[in-house]
């Protein structure tokens, strides 16, 4: 999420309440990938709003598997990273689906449209829906609703820019099933300096507090914690992000109070249109060792 501000095109954004938790100064400050495997892969842009993208996964984990991504966006473009209409969609070798749907219906109202399919069997379809505000967002999603077997997900988010540095709001979660039907709410706030992030939440399922800290243009750090009052766990980490920008290349590394360590070293090939990517992870506590790499062309 960006720094928060009045404008609903600057502050407030998609799904803000569930990415609240990332890195606020820039990319991705740990390794994502916690079992990382040999990848390749290769894009293609079709069009100027087309863009097709073939991976292949390697694991001695698992079967093998090959990927076809497809994207297309539009020509109405609202900020950097938001472009409608937008159509996303995944499908490996198995036949399973990923896809989603982001259009505009108005200038302040935008609409989502999510489904996942193992093979010809449904799992997941959910519709989400935003109002952005001058200086406050609400978001409403149903997820996997059933009317014939009177089950769904319900999730309510509101979030309010009180100043251009701080954002305070609260979360919804309803379900109900046959024999069974509850609600969690969670309050949320976040304030957004210029070299660093604060962000805090709370509520009955228990708490979740991350700051991070860009200390130049080239390191990032920051630290998380999260205690679950259902699993009775708690989990602190601390994150890395480097960047050299002279030798091409990016280090990422994360460790955690699980005895877990992980990094990611990725390396730009220029002149060619080639980025290598070499990962590792280890948890000591249950003594496992996961590496690989991947090499993406495009």
């Amino acid at each position: 999420m960006a720094n928060p501000g009045p404008s609903p095109s600057s502050g407030l954004k998609w799904g803000t309440h569930w990415a609240w938790h990332q890195w606020g100064l820039g990319p991705a400050g740990a390794p994502a990938e916690r079992n990382p495997c040999p990848t390749l892969g290769a894009s293609m842009s079709c069009t100027g709003y087309a863009k097709v993208a073939h991976t292949i996964h390697m694991s001695a984990l698992g079967l093998p598997g090959y990927h076809l991504h497809a994207a297309y966006a539009g020509d109405w473009q609202l900020s950097p990273t938001e472009v409608f209409p937008t159509v996303v969609g995944d499908m490996d070798s198995s036949g399973s689906l990923n896809a989603q749907v982001l259009i505009l219906l108005a200038e302040r109202l935008r609409a989502k449209a999510v489904f996942q399919t193992q093979q010809a069997k449904f799992l997941t379809w959910q519709f989400d829906g935003e109002y952005r505000g001058d200086d406050y967002t609400a978001t409403l999603t149903l997820g996997n609703p059933d009317l014939i077997g009177e089950s769904v997900i319900m999730v309510a988010h509101f979030l309010q820019s009180l100043t251009h540095r701080l954002v305070l709001g609260g979360e919804l979660v309803y379900h109900r099933r046959p024999g069974e039907e509850g609600a969690i709410l969670t309050l949320a706030g976040k304030y957004s300096a210029v070299h660093w992030v604060a962000t805090l939440n709370v509520g009955s399922g228990g708490a979740h507090a991350s700051y991070y800290h860009r200390a130049n243009e080239q390191v990032q750090v920051g630290v998380e914690f999260e205690a679950n009052t259902r699993l009775q766990d708690t989990t602190f980490s601390f994150g890395y992000h480097l960047t050299l920008p002279q030798a091409n290349m990016v280090f990422r590394g994360l460790v955690d109070s699980n005895w877990c360590v992980g990094a990611v070293l990725e390396k730009k090939m220029p002149p060619l249109p080639v980025t290598l990517a070499l990962g590792a992870f280890l948890n000591h506590w249950r003594n496992r060792f996961h590496c690989g790499f991947s090499i993406t062309v495009g």
